[in-house]
């Protein structure tokens, strides 16, 4: 079977590399110049099944009321020109309800714990052969009031129902996982531990994984640009790329889309509305000043939904959520933000002055679970959508597909993975036309 990869980030090389492995002639194609150099290059940093949490979440639209007010707000929105902005929001509120986050939970922690399932098979036959600055001591969710506090209720009956271990801490358990939060004792109220999440360089991690990818045969195809999917209005007949030679055609048994936020553009030609929106996301990379003062592992302030993990010589220092459409711009108040953060909670551990800013697009759905599998065009696989959790999701939905495309059984239930889920809403009943050169259309 010969199967065609639209995008290299950690999920495109993931899935390349699980349809390898099954024996499939697989090539991937990207526009950059290299694996992992968009949403997978200076993420947050966390593999994190236990923290695997919906955005749409009870009480998100009063507590997005109260954040508009605030400087260091961890979501904001601005008008981004389309119809698309609103009726994604629109569609995100619907999920806000007690019923729809406990499902919608379930599946992200159905996922992300077979993800992490995968990345303990695959390290333990690599062995020092993928190597990403890992490390394995948990993450350390830390709350600053009583109310977040009592919402963690919620959390730990689905982490229960789920068997994913956890501890509610007090202040004192917090400093004790955490040594270096010492100084910043008075500003907590207690946190909850995940000893099963992990950490590492998300970018490192995705560029080694192409290498043994290649060594299975895969081939990478960079510098070029995916024009169109050709179809004859029922399957996927083949891809028309914009090489630096030229136009040109590449056909395959199979087509895996997983080019994160930009999927949707390429799709709405099909007639494939695909719920996903670029949610903007911020990091800041810090050389370590002070072993003394650094967190050992991640550890993630629910005030400001940032999370703080550490690298071997590094904090990574990332989070926020920007609904701004396709803004790459670096704005210094989101800068300012990290800053506080890490000032707060370990203040003297790295370098202000000499942290790398960085921005992201992440692919959210209103859900939060990830789209993967089949859509009703024969030949056209999705493996999009996992918002801040790609890594966390990436080697479980890249084997979940694998499975799903050379028909085997898969390890976990994936009825309710693929846009199927949307109903009507996912897919029109006809072809898109293409939108004119230079307009918003089909960008959002």
């Amino acid at each position: 079977m010969r199967v065609l990869v639209l995008g290299s980030g950690v999920i495109g090389v993931t899935s390349a590399y699980c349809l390898a492995r099954a024996g499939a002639s697989v090539t991937v194609i990207d526009r950059q110049p290299g694996p992992g150099m968009e949403t997978s290059f200076a993420n947050a940093g966390q593999i994190s099944p236990g923290y695997a949490s919906p955005w749409a979440a009870p009480g998100l639209p009063i507590k997005a009321l109260s954040w508009m007010l605030q400087r260091h707000a961890p979501l904001s929105w601005r008008l981004d020109g389309s119809l698309w902005q609103w009726q994604w929001m629109a569609r995100m509120l619907r999920e806000c309800t007690t019923e729809r986050y406990a499902t919608n939970k379930e599946r992200m922690l159905r996922v992300a714990e077979y993800s992490l399932n995968c990345l303990r098979q695959w390290r333990a036959e690599m062995g020092t052969e993928l190597s990403y600055e890992g490390r394995s001591l948990g993450t350390l969710q830390v709350f600053r009031t009583a109310a977040q506090l009592r919402h963690a209720q919620a959390d730990m009956a689905v982490l229960t129902h789920c068997a994913v271990p956890f501890q509610l801490m007090t202040p004192d358990m917090c400093i004790q996982q955490e040594p270096a939060l010492g100084s910043s004792k008075g500003l907590l109220t207690g946190g909850l531990h995940l000893p099963h999440d992990e950490t590492g360089d998300c970018h490192l991690f995705t560029q080694q994984m192409a290498t043994k990818a290649r060594d299975l045969g895969v081939q990478f195809i960079n510098d070029v640009q995916v024009e169109q999917l050709q179809h004859d209005g029922a399957r996927i007949t083949g891809v028309r790329l914009i090489t630096p030679h030229g136009a040109e055609v590449r056909v395959a048994d199979a087509y895996v889309v997983a080019l994160a936020s930009y999927a949707r553009t390429l799709l709405l030609e099909l007639g494939v509305n695909l719920p996903v929106y670029p949610v903007k996301g911020y990091s800041l990379t810090l050389p370590i000043t002070n072993e003394c003062q650094a967190p050992r592992s991640t550890v993630l302030d629910e005030s400001y939904k940032v999370a703080m993990t550490r690298f071997d010589g590094r904090i990574r220092v990332g989070g926020m959520a920007e609904l701004a459409g396709f803004d790459l711009a670096l704005r210094q108040r989101r800068r300012q933000t990290l800053e506080k953060v890490v000032q707060d909670l370990f203040p003297g551990s790295g370098a202000l002055d000499q942290g790398t800013f960085w921005t992201g697009l992440r692919p959210m759905t209103p859900d939060g679970t990830p789209i993967i599998g089949p859509t009703s065009i024969d030949k056209l696989w999705l493996n999009t959508g996992h918002g801040t959790l790609g890594w966390t999701m990436a080697c479980g939905s890249g084997q979940i597909l694998a499975d799903l495309i050379q028909g085997r059984q898969t390890a976990i239930r994936t009825d309710d993975l693929s846009l199927k889920r949307y109903g009507a809403s996912g897919v029109s009943h006809s072809p898109k036309r293409k939108a004119p050169p230079g307009s918003l259309e089909g960008l959002v």
